[in-house]
């Protein structure tokens, strides 16, 4: 039975830290400390802290508890929970005002890939069928994502399906099982196969890491982005998600990883376990775009509502668990 700091046993919680769990665990639907998930019970949001790894919910408490009541009139007013509650995700407005009961926010790397596509919606509409599902246009998490989720809403109430463009996944409903349910069913309705790629040029590799900053990640998955020619051309165009932005725009890039190219990946020995995780699912994302896709890369007014302090302590938060030591050779 999970106890928390205070030593009040929650019972209620155990299916939503499971689910958590089982989540934050699988490197396809979350990259690190990204996503959040969020509980409603007797008046208080129960809600992932920011830069807390989900697959950690039933070591650690990585859930806070919020006055729904409070943090509903703080956007009555105008204001953003998550400024008043720095803990909190950046995404607690949307989990107060989404009406149901349990709400689970994913990077899913399948879902994303169609996510950053121009014509996503319309492929989406062929693999999720009759899901009770909606495409939300991008826009910056917080305050304007949760409002453009209440409109989608107000015309489609019975909606438990979101996919975000550029962004990631929300499946929400009454209690963990049935979000586990449809998440399943969700993420094979929008699976696609990973391309594969060449093999890595080890020993070129070895040979440049040899008295330098840079190591070789023991992911082999990871060279992908030096060995196949698609991914080297789609993140050549630019970026297409937040995580990509926040952890790989152009001021943090160079200094964690360099693609080598017809050869692989080298990274930085200074890289932390989130930003690896961050890179590996960057990669898969990549993997799973098709050649001549028409992708939607963010646009510079967009990147620059992602820069700023608050975007500095998101990474600083995520990169803070030094007790995972990043896989390098």
């Amino acid at each position: 039975m999970k106890k928390y700091a205070s030593g009040i046993v929650l019972p209620e919680l155990e299916p939503l830290l499971e689910l958590t769990e089982r989540v934050g665990s699988n490197p396809l639907l979350t990259q690190a400390s990204t996503g959040n998930t969020s509980i409603k019970l007797d008046g208080v949001l129960w809600i992932k802290a920011s830069g807390r790894w989900m697959a950690d919910a039933l070591q650690d408490d990585i859930l806070i508890p919020l006055d729904l009541a409070e943090v509903r009139e703080c956007l009555r007013q105008g204001g953003d929970p998550a400024a008043r509650h720095p803990a909190a995700s950046v995404e607690t407005a949307m989990h107060a005002l989404l009406p149901h009961r349990v709400v689970v926010h994913v990077h899913c790397v399948n879902t994303i890939a169609w996510a950053i596509r121009e014509d996503g919606p319309v492929h989406l509409r062929y693999r999720l069928g009759n899901l009770p599902w909606q495409w939300i246009r991008y826009v910056p998490s917080g305050i304007p994502l949760a409002m453009e989720m209440v409109r989608a809403l107000s015309s489609r109430p019975k909606t438990d399906v979101f996919v975000m463009g550029n962004h990631g996944l929300v499946v929400a409903g009454e209690n963990a099982e049935a979000v586990q349910t449809l998440l399943d069913e969700v993420t094979r309705c929008l699976a696609i196969p990973p391309r594969p790629a060449p093999p890595a040029d080890r020993a070129s590799l070895l040979a440049l890491c040899q008295d330098s900053r840079w190591a070789l990640p023991c992911d082999e998955g990871l060279h992908a982005l030096g060995t196949d020619a698609i991914s080297r051309d789609t993140i050549e165009g630019g970026l297409l998600y937040p995580c990509q932005a926040l952890f790989f725009g152009p001021a943090q890039e160079k200094r964690l990883f360099q693609i080598v190219g017809g050869r692989g990946v080298v990274v930085s020995r200074s890289i932390t376990p989130a930003e690896l995780a961050m890179l590996s699912g960057l990669v898969q994302v990549l993997q799973r775009v098709r050649a001549y896709a028409p992708l939607r890369y963010l646009t510079d007014v967009e990147l620059a509502r992602l820069s700023g302090r608050a975007a500095g302590r998101y990474r600083e938060l995520a990169s803070a668990d030094r007790s995972r030591a990043p896989a390098l050779r």
